[in-house]
Formats: structure tokens, sequence, C-alpha cells
């Protein structure tokens, strides 16, 4: 019995906490804290100044704009006032000027939704506007309630995403590269569009949620997060690859690895990557066996494209056509080309653009198909097939630099954008997929902070970024 009782009381004091274990438990939590609070200082700095600056570009260019050039042709053709301007005198004046292009079209579906028939809004996926219906309905469903909502959600959600990709980048490249990460997001030239009501910031919102969710472990979370991207943009189905790559090969937190840490195995990054590299007696074999074993919670990532199929669904029942909405992207002139077709299509476009603007003519000479003025259609040409240089090379920089499964998301991102080019802008809207592609400024923070030329890069692109608030706020179409 007193054996018994010894057994007993050593069992009990083995699960009652030690003296230390309170004030370890009290100083992981301190560290959480300062870390997410350090994260939303990093992310709030980064979102201020840099909307803020595009504000007060935009208000400039816009009351500045020449009221009867092609700007004003493009505002006479493709705005809709009561949606972009319902503020009235000062209100319009800050509200209106980043409310263009594919902003009405938003702010139109969550006005009325998706009208019968082949309408170009089907292009346009649900959740974006779903939310700003939601959020303006706080706010009595006005007009105007609808335009501020917009902002709304796109400023919270662009605020949300840098927290997120702040602590992704700590967790991945180190603290010291989190915060160069979300500068270099925030100044890229097509930034402008986080900003304003369009869907880029929700996607970017719900994609870095989907590698950080994955990256820590939680896939309920990560799936979520890339359903409601996929709800977002037709793009976002893509976040499967990356999110299966993780869960087998990771880097990834939780239970399941095959290996002990530091153990034979490796996977993908082993065979891609050299300081991943196996060792020289293994094969591909070796290098291709998972991590991670499969457990119960991989069923959750058969939810990740739900919001495709939910999209999907509802246009088979209202519109007989369950993929109308890569149907209807030929009213902007789009179709496939092939795999990366819009890689040669672009560069012919930038040949023929230099050859116009040698030429010194405004005829176009070289471009037949060119609405408005050929040198500057020759001039976005160009523009664009630099961008391309650097989603390339940038994409080559995540393969070598960061984790596959970055680069893997990269290359069919990519891979889907430069397959549909445009008539004479084969290349048009590059800058817009760029931007949510966040892995690429995670590998140009690593490169820039080598080099030490991160605030001289931040510079440029800074112009760059101006250059394109300009024109967009003057109802000229940049991505």
């Amino acid at each position: 019995m007193i054996g018994s009782v010894a057994g007993m009381a050593h069992q009990a004091t083995s699960r009652r906490p030690g003296p230390g274990a309170g004030v370890r438990a009290a100083v992981r939590a301190a560290g959480e804290r300062a870390r997410s609070s350090e994260s939303l200082r990093a992310a709030w700095r980064a979102f201020a100044w840099s909307r803020l600056a595009i504000l007060a570009v935009a208000v400039f260019a816009a009351l500045s704009a020449d009221q009867g050039g092609v700007g004003a042709a493009n505002a006479q053709r493709f705005d809709e006032p009561s949606l972009t301007r319902p503020l009235g005198g000062f209100g319009d004046v800050l509200a209106s000027p980043l409310a263009h292009w594919d902003a009405v079209w938003y702010l139109g579906i969550a006005e009325s939704g998706y009208p019968s028939g082949d309408s170009p809004r089907i292009a346009f996926f649900p959740l974006y506007p779903l939310l700003v219906r939601a959020v303006a309905e706080l706010g009595g469903g006005s007009e105007a309630a609808l335009l501020l909502a917009g902002y709304a959600v796109s400023l919270a959600a662009l605020l949300g995403a840098l927290v997120l990709l702040y602590r992704l980048a700590a967790l991945e490249l180190g603290r010291p590269l989190a915060a160069p990460s979300l500068l270099l997001l925030c100044v890229f030239p097509a930034s402008l569009f986080l900003g304003a009501p369009y869907s880029e910031s929700l996607f970017l919102l719900t994609s870095v949620g989907a590698f950080y969710a994955a990256r820590t472990g939680h896939w309920a979370w990560a799936a979520t997060a890339a359903a409601a991207a996929s709800g977002t943009r037709s793009a976002g189905v893509l976040l499967l690859v990356p999110l299966v790559l993780i869960y087998l090969y990771g880097p990834r937190e939780g239970k399941g690895a095959d290996d002990p840490p530091g153990g034979g195995g490796g996977g993908w990054l082993a065979a891609l990557r050299p300081r991943y590299a196996l060792r020289a007696d293994a094969g591909w074999l070796a290098a291709l066996r998972p991590k991670y074993a499969l457990r119960a919670d991989a069923g959750w990532l058969l939810v990740a494209p739900a919001g495709l199929v939910a999209y999907a669904i509802y246009l088979g029942l209202a519109h007989g056509d369950p993929l109308a909405f890569g149907s209807v992207q030929e009213y902007w002139g789009r179709e496939f080309a092939g795999p990366l077709g819009g890689v040669w299509e672009g560069l012919v476009a930038a040949v023929a653009g230099a050859r116009q603007i040698a030429s010194g003519a405004r005829d176009p000479v070289f471009f037949e198909q060119a609405g408005g003025d050929p040198f500057r259609v020759a001039g976005m040409n160009l523009m664009l097939l630099a961008t391309l240089v650097f989603a390339l090379v940038g994409a080559v920089g995540v393969l070598r630099r960061l984790p596959f499964a970055y680069g893997a998301y990269v290359v069919a991102a990519l891979m889907l954008a430069l397959s549909y080019p445009v008539g004479p802008q084969p290349l048009m809207s590059l800058p817009r997929f760029l931007v949510v592609l966040f892995p690429l400024f995670m590998w140009l923070a690593i490169v820039c902070e080598e080099r030490g030329i991160t605030d001289r890069v931040a510079a440029v692109s800074a112009v760059g970024l101006g250059l394109f608030v300009t024109q967009f706020a003057g109802w000229q179409f940049v991505a």
C-alpha cells in the first residue's frame, strides 16, 4: 500500500507543472504577442505610407488630367458615375481616382449581381463583390456605401496580407528580410491595385494565408483560405499545388514525418536545392519519397478548389455553362495560345514597339490593330516585356532560394497568365498577375539585401508606381 501511495504521489508530481512551467508559458505568450505586434507594426508602416502616397498622387493626377484626351474618352466609354462618383464634392475627389476600369465591373456586380446571358461580368469571380455588398449593407446598401465598402474590404485585406506575409517571410527567411519583403511589394508599380476596389488584395490575403497556415501545420485553415482564393480568382485553384507539396515534402510543422530531423529524406527539396542534397548514392526514387506520411488532415486539401467549384455550379445552373468565366475572356481579346504562348507573342509585340518608336512616325505602321496612340501602345509592350523578364528571372530565383513549393506556385501561376495573350498587347495585365505572387518579393528581398541595394531598388520601383498611378487616375489603362 505504501508503494502504491508512493507511486500515485510520483505520478501526481510528474503530472504537476514544475515551478518554472508557468514562467516558461508566460515567456512564450509574451514572445508571441511581441512577434504579433512586430508584424502588425511593420505591416502598418508599409501599408500607411504607401497608400497615402498613392492617394496623393492619384488625386493630383485626376485633378490635372486632360479633360479632352484619351483618358476622357475612356471615362466616357467605361465609367459608371453613379458607382464611382456617388459621394459628391470632396468625397469624389478622394474616392473616385482609383475607382476605374475593373473597379466599375466589381462595383456593378456588388450592386446588381450577374445578369443573364453571356455578360462580361461573369469573368469576375464572386467572393470580392459579395464581401463588398455585405459590408455596404451595414451602411444602407447605397451606391456611396458600395464604393466605401469596396475600399474598406481592399484596404483591410491588404493590411491583413502584409501582417501574414511578414510572419511567413520571418519564418522562411528570418526577421531581417521580412520588412524588406513588404517594402518591395508595396512599391511595386502594380501595387496600386491592392488599395483600389479590385480583388487583388483579397486574393493576396487568402493566398498568403493558405501558405502560412500550411507552413505552420494548420490544414483546415490552409484549405479554407485556398477555397476563398479560388472563389476570388480562377488562379486560386493553383494553390492546391504548393499545399500538396508542403504537406508531402515540407517544410512545415506538424506530425507525420517519416524521417527524424536531419534524416536521409528531404523529398523534392533534396533533389532541387543544393542545401537539401541527398547522399551521393541516393537516386530519384529516394528524392521523390514524401517526407511526411498522409494522415486524416490531408483530406482538408479537397476543400481547396471549393470556391471555383461553387462558382462553376452557379454558372451551370444560372447560365447553362459551368465554365462560362473562361469563354467570356474573348470580350477582352484573350485567347488560349498554349502554355507560355504569351512569351513569344509578347516578344514579337515588344520588337514591333521598338521599331515603331524608332520610326518616329505615329501612323500605326507596326501596330495596325492598336487603338489610340501607337507610341503609347509600343511603350506599354516594352514595359510589359521588362515585366516578363523580371517574372522569369524571379521564378528561377524563387526555385533556387526558397522551398520548392513556392517556386512551383510561381511557375504554375505564370504559365496560366502567359497562356492567354491579348491582341496588340499580348502581356496585358501581367503586372497585376505578378503583384499577388508574393514569393517573387521574398526572393527580391534576399537578392537586394545581399547586395545592399534594397533602398535603391525600392526608389526606382516607387517611380514606376507613381507613373502607374498617374496614368491610371487619368483613365489610361496600365494593367
